[in-house]
């Protein structure tokens, strides 16, 4: 069996500001760019999960300050499947700091989809 995790993160946190100038739209596409490597490359997948083939999606508020700290986040959409919910803290730890917020924005939150899938 293989194992891949599917990251719909770019999609679920599209950033768009009305009447934000085109280096801005670029600063923030390369923040998100730069949120999704890491976020894939800091996801496990638990082995408890793959043992048991649990798959799942969640869905986490994150608030960032302009130092790209994450200082809060609220699990919108728990998996439900609780071996996938208990690795949501802990990757949280390991994401942050986030790379810092593009042009001089002071905090942003979004919501962070993840998912865990088994292929």
């Amino acid at each position: 069996m293989k194992m891949s995790k599917s990251l719909l993160v770019a999609a679920g946190f599209l950033v768009a500001s009305l009447g934000a100038s085109a280096a801005q739209a670029d600063a923030m596409q390369d923040w998100q760019r730069e949120v999704v490597q890491k976020v894939a490359a800091k996801q496990g997948y638990p082995r408890m999960a793959v043992a048991r083939q649990i798959e799942g999606s969640a869905k986490v508020r994150l608030t960032v300050a302009s130092d790209g700290t994450i200082s809060n986040f609220e699990i919108v959409e728990p998996t439900g499947e609780e071996v996938l919910d208990r690795s949501i803290p802990k990757l949280i730890e390991r994401l942050s700091p986030l790379p810092a917020l593009p042009g001089g924005q002071s905090e942003m939150s979004f919501v962070l989809p993840l998912t865990w899938s088994l292929d």
